[in-house]
This record gives C-alpha cells, structure tokens and sequence, in this order.
C-alpha cells in the first residue's frame, strides 16, 4: 500500500509541476495516530525551492491533482504541508488478494534489481566448537542474507578463517599433548593450551588414522604423534568439519572459504602492501613500516611491518578486502562481534589508501554484543564438551533450531543477548517463537476442523466486503506492512525488526481468533474469514522463512 500512495503521489506531482523533477520513491510512512491518516508524506515541502512556493501551495496543487481513486477515502493537508492519505477499506482487502496471489513470492522484490552483495560472517578460527556467540553471529548474517535475496540481490556467503598462527599452533600442541597421554590437568600441558574434551576425540581419531572431510578439506591422519605439521593439518580439517556440522544444525551454509594463509601463499599481502607504499600513504619509522592511517580519521598512525619481521593482524584483513573489492563486491558486509570494533578504522584507512575507488565506509559492519545464557534464573557458563563456554549445539540440543534461532536474532545486535533456556522450551504466549508458529499452526486447525464438518473452502464465493471488524482490519493491517519490514530490514541491517513484525502479526491473529468463530454457516462471511486467514498463514511462514524458522502445521 505504500508503493500505491507513492505512484499516486509521483503522477499527481508531475502534472501539478511539470518542470520540476519529481523523486522516483518519494518519502511516504505510515502515521502513528489514526487521526492523521493511513499514510503520510513529507513531498511538497520536499519541493519547496523547485517550486518556488510555499510547502501548503504546493501540496494543495498536488492534491487537486489526484483525481478520484476509489482506494483513497479521503486526503487532507496537515501543518507546514504534510499530505496525509486516508485509505479506502477496499484498498486494505485488495492486499488480502495481493497475498494470496503471490504466495511464497509475497514480501519480496527485485529492488537490488541482481546486483552483488557479500556477506561475511562467523569466520571463527578451527580452534573448537563455536560458542553461542558464533551462533548469534551465524544467525544474524544467514538472516541478512535471506532478507538481501528477498529484495532482489545475488548473494554469497563467505567464511573467512586462519589455518596458521598462533592460535593453530597452540591448537597443534594441545592435540600433541592428548595424543601423548596427558589431560590439561598434568603438569607437562602446554601453558594456554586448549582444555575442552572435545579435544580427546580428534586426538583418538587422528592416532586412528582417520580421513576426516570438511566443506574446504579433507584429511587423513598420519597417526605419528611426533609429526606436529601433521597434527596441525588434521586438527584444523577435524575441526572444520566440527564448524560445518553445528552451522548444518542451525541451517546455515556457505557459498565460499577462505584462508588468510592463502592471502600471503598468493602474495596478496605483500602485493597490498607494495601497492600502499607506491601509493606514497606509507613511511618507515623506528624500524616498521607504519600506514598513514590519520589520514583517514583514524586516531593514530598503525604499523604495518614490525621491526623485527612480520605483518601485524590488520594487514592481511587488507589484502583480504582488497580482493573482495576486485572480485565485484562493490556492497559487503561484515558480520562480527563487538570486541572487533577497533580494527574497523584501520582496515577501510588502509583500503582507501590503495587508492582503487573503494569509498569510505566500505565495507559496512554489522558488530553484535554477546550472549548470556540463563537456566533456572543462574548464568550457565560451561560446557561440557568444549570445557569453557557454552557452544551452539549445547542450545540446539536444549531448545531445537528454531527456538535457537529465533532469540539470537530478536534483539538488535549491538544490544546484549540473555538467552533464556527455560523460556525458550516453554510452551506458551511468553515464548515468542512458540506463539508465533503455533498462530500458524491454529490457522491450518481451522481448515482441518471445515474438513470434518464436511464443509469445503470456497474463495470465489467470499464476501469480503463484511471483513468490518476492528480485529480483521487490525490483521489487515499487519499483512500489508510485510514488504515494507523486508525492504527496511535489509536496508538497515535490522534482522530483529522481522522477528517484531511477526510477533505482532501473531498477536493480531490470535486476538482475532479469540474474537470471531471462523466454520460458521454462512457462506459468504465464513469463506471471507478463510481466505483472510489464509493470507495470514501466508505472511506468517514467509517471514518465519527469512528467519530460518519452519512454520508447522500441527503442535
């Protein structure tokens, strides 16, 4: 309905001022108070300095430009020049068609018109299951990428992870040390090794020989435990493969990998920073190599190459993005945790300095806070597989994917998370999960319970003119919201604001079903309800579908 008010609103202002340039998608909300109309917009003050006239002219022209349409009841100039649009009921009951007609497709647009968009997320080093913050953070950008190929973008999903360095090296001498016979508490255990059980299996199946395979490797175990370049690779493939299991149990799955090793087995590091000391934004100093960050807003100049030999972290993450760039990726996303905020500043400093047209502010970054995870009202903190943290498939396995899911997006990201386990399991109106699927599932009841009574849902016969009441219209209301909460989801990296949207669709239908009966004998008023219902049903598990979120039919 808003794209209805904007094209009327684009016709009327083109003949009422045919020398001005009108906007293609001028701005248009919806009104908080109903006393102000449907929908609202801000165009004739908009045009002001085109036209050359006061914003209240202005929109009066616009207004004497409309015309009849019999989905507008009425249109009124409010204040300085806002022209508010009172929608006609039928233009409200069109959307129930407009629904049911596109089916799975309601919702969705082709706005990024197949344009290219990578989406980063996860990209947790093989060191041991992920913990529930991967999993907010896996959440999170499988969500964001769901709602970017509703609008219409091509999208790749990228995990981006290190297979070197220091913390695979200690990973190595941990599995060594379990191979060799010792747990963490001996006093011959690597000083910051790996302590988690989990780390006894791959010491057993790598002294196995085990072939392990993971969505980017595969791998077989030397079964030498003396062989340390042979544990490494085992370990990192074993784990891989641990990552690929829980993300497959959360429903998430990625189109590519890639290593930061490779950045510097390619050359890219050292091609990226070559190209940042051709460009002049480099100098020597102290025996490192420092970037010129300051001049891109960053509080200090960063080092680069350290005196002694070697790249510090943020290089690579450099090179990395550069490729991204030259891969087409003119629009990317980050996906990452909030202790990474302080590497933001260096990494676009150091993409800008390149001087290749990347623009500031890319890529974009989506930092989530972390988790905190309640049962009984008390803090769980532990896990007994990984030994220090509760992972994600400790939360699947108590609560179910979709109970998972859901929580770990309904909350703005930046926001801290308390993951509540015991209300997660409960079943009732508390549970926003539960009371948005079992909406779902009381609206296919409905047409089991038409069935038994041996009556048949008829759409052609509806009379959808008596859809009058406050519940219905209130119902109505929330389905023709739905494209607008996808369009601004995606814009806006706003994940939690679908998990909202379908909270409150839930509640209008429950209120609805609470009010109205629905296998009633008349005809005509029993086939409106049925087919509003349906509607309904469809809303509801295209946006469970953006999160992830299977929309049963019985619970």
């Amino acid at each position: 309905m808003k794209a209805l008010v904007q094209d009327l609103l684009v016709d009327a202002a083109t003949r009422a001022w045919p020398d001005i340039d009108i906007p293609a998608d001028p701005h248009v909300e919806r009104t908080r108070d109903a006393a102000h109309g449907d929908f609202a917009s801000n165009l004739a003050m908009q045009l002001t300095k085109a036209a050359r006239r006061n914003p209240r002219e202005i929109a009066q022209a616009i207004v004497d430009q409309l015309g009849d349409d019999e989905r507008i009841a009425k249109v009124e100039i409010a204040g300085p020049g806002f022209i508010n649009f009172f929608l006609a009921p039928a233009a409200f009951r069109a959307v129930i068609d407009q629904v049911i007609e596109a089916g799975e497709a309601y919702g969705r647009s082709d706005e990024g018109a197949g344009r290219k968009v990578l989406i980063e997320f996860v990209s947790a080093n093989p060191t041991g299951p992920l913990h529930v913050g991967h999993g907010r953070q896996a959440a999170i950008g499988d969500c964001l990428a769901r709602l970017y190929e509703a609008i219409g973008w091509q999208v790749t999903r990228e995990f981006y992870y290190n297979d070197a360095g220091n913390q695979i090296e200690m990973l190595a001498r941990s599995v060594a040390a379990r191979c060799a016979g010792l747990t963490p508490e001996d006093a011959d255990w690597p000083e910051g090794g790996y302590r988690g059980e989990y780390l006894s299996d791959l010491a057993k199946a790598y002294l196995e020989g085990a072939t392990v395979v993971a969505d980017d490797r595969e791998v077989t175990g030397a079964a030498d435990p003396n062989d340390m370049q042979a544990i490494r690779e085992f370990a990192v493939a074993y784990l891989r493969r641990e990552q690929d299991e829980d993300l497959r149990a959360f429903g998430v799955v990625f189109d590519n990998y890639a290593l930061e090793s490779a950045l510097y087995a390619n050359g890219s590091v050292e091609a990226t920073v070559e190209a940042l000391v051709a460009a002049g934004h480099t100098y020597e100093a102290d025996g490192a190599l420092w970037l010129k960050t300051t001049d891109y807003d960053d509080d200090k100049d960063r080092v680069m190459r350290k005196a002694e030999g070697g790249y510090t972290y943020f290089v690579p993450d450099v090179a990395y993005h550069r490729a991204k760039w030259e891969r087409g990726f003119t629009h990317a996303i980050n996906v990452q945790g909030a202790d990474h905020h302080g590497t933001i500043a260096r990494v676009r400093a150091g993409l800008q300095a390149l001087d290749i047209g990347i623009p500031q502010g890319w890529p974009a970054y989506v930092l989530h806070q972390m988790v905190t995870v309640m049962r009984g009202g008390e803090e769980v903190k532990l896990s007994k597989r990984a030994g220090s943290y509760v992972t994600v498939r400790d939360l699947i396995d108590e609560v179910g994917r979709d109970a998972t899911r859901y929580f770990l997006v309904a909350r703005k990201s930046d926001s801290h998370l308390t993951f509540d386990i015991d209300l997660a399991r409960s079943q009732s109106e508390d549970n926003p999960v539960y009371y948005i699927q079992y909406a779902h599932a009381r609206i296919a009841s409905v047409f089991r319970q038409l069935a038994e009574q041996g009556l048949a849902y008829d759409r052609d016969s509806a009379d959808m003119t008596r859809l009058d009441s406050e519940h219905e219209q209130r119902l109505i209301t929330a389905l023709s919201r739905f494209p607008e909460v996808v369009a601004a989801a995606a814009a806006d990296s706003a994940v939690q604001s679908v998990a909202h949207y379908l909270r409150d669709t839930a509640d209008a239908f429950h209120s609805y079903y609470n009010a109205q009966k629905f296998v009633i004998e008349d005809t005509g008023l029993r086939n409106a309800r049925l087919t509003l219902i349906t509607a309904a049903r469809q809303v509801i598990a295209n946006g469970l579908a953006l999160l992830g979120v299977s929309a049963p039919e019985r619970m």
